[in-house]
């Protein structure tokens, strides 16, 4: 992970609140864009690291019951 790649939690953290403010309304135009735009790169970084999760999960299943006696 490099250093200014947040961990899954910073991300899910940031990203609930911009979908706050977003939902505010309170926002003008160009900075719900650049908000949306934050956003779609947050959820994309999420799903990533959820997809990786599960990767290694079916992975360490696998492993798991391949050393079944």
């Amino acid at each position: 992970m490099s250093a200014t790649e947040p961990t899954f939690e910073e991300a899910q953290r940031e990203l609930e609140q911009i979908v706050e403010r977003l939902e505010r309304g309170e926002t003008g135009l160009d900075e719900a864009i650049h908000l949306w735009e934050r956003g779609e790169e947050l959820y994309k970084a999420c799903v990533g690291k959820l997809d990786a999760a599960q990767g290694k999960i079916e992975e360490l299943a696998r492993r798991a019951e391949s050393a079944r006696p």
